[in-house]
């Protein structure tokens, strides 16, 4: 006797749950989880790592740094600060920055060797303490800005009221560590006008902790 479509249909269905409980259940792979590979070779184990962010956030201290063959800035109409031969520091001041940040910047800054030495020919082989040169340094939130589409966004810096006493800090760090009549800076949080002659040119961006 042929059997009819719908005991067919039934049949079928049993069949096809059972084929699924054979299946072993399938589970995505955890950081740390260890998985053995084996091909008609060799058998290895892999281990899943975390994969990295391509776009990892910086949470430092950022100063932008610009060989100088001369630099002054300007508020209201009036030089407050001017240098000769030397480096032009922009410092831009995170919400999360600490001491530590600023004696990182302030060590490296004065011993970025980007001078040459006339008398062995090497390009970059003197820091601006060796040549006795002078340092301009130039408070500068908007280089933790970001854009919101085409409007800038600047809530990652440091509020001024922590800022302002903690630039003046960071100022007070380079003239310890070096001579003091060779610091200058600019005013913190006025609309300054910054006149520059690059030399080189020469421009290097530091952060006191690259995201890793």
């Amino acid at each position: 006797m042929r059997k009819s479509n719908s005991t067919q249909r039934f049949n079928d269905k049993d069949e096809l749950k059972m084929q699924l409980q054979l299946v072993p259940p399938c589970r995505v792979p955890r950081v740390g989880d260890i998985h053995r590979i084996e091909t008609s070779t060799s058998t290895s184990t892999v281990t899943v790592r975390r994969r990295r962010r391509r776009n990892a956030v910086t949470t430092a201290m950022r100063a932008v740094v610009q060989r100088v063959a001369s630099a002054s800035v300007e508020v209201e109409g009036r030089i407050v600060s001017e240098i000769g031969p030397g480096l032009l520091v922009l410092v831009g001041i995170h919400d999360s920055d600490s001491d530590a940040d600023a004696d990182y910047i302030c060590r490296k800054v004065l011993n970025m060797r980007l001078f040459p030495n006339e008398n062995t020919g090497k390009a970059w082989d003197h820091s601006v303490m060796q040549k006795n040169y002078q340092v301009l340094l130039v408070s500068q939130f908007t280089l933790y800005g970001f854009l919101k589409g085409n409007k800038p966004d600047f809530h990652v810096a440091m509020a001024p009221q922590r800022a302002k006493p903690f630039y003046a800090s960071l100022v007070d760090r380079f003239r310890n560590a070096y001579n003091s009549d060779a610091i200058k800076d600019g005013v913190f949080g006025a609309m300054m006008k910054v006149d520059l002659v690059n030399d080189g040119p020469v421009t290097m961006q530091l952060d006191s902790n690259s995201p890793k």
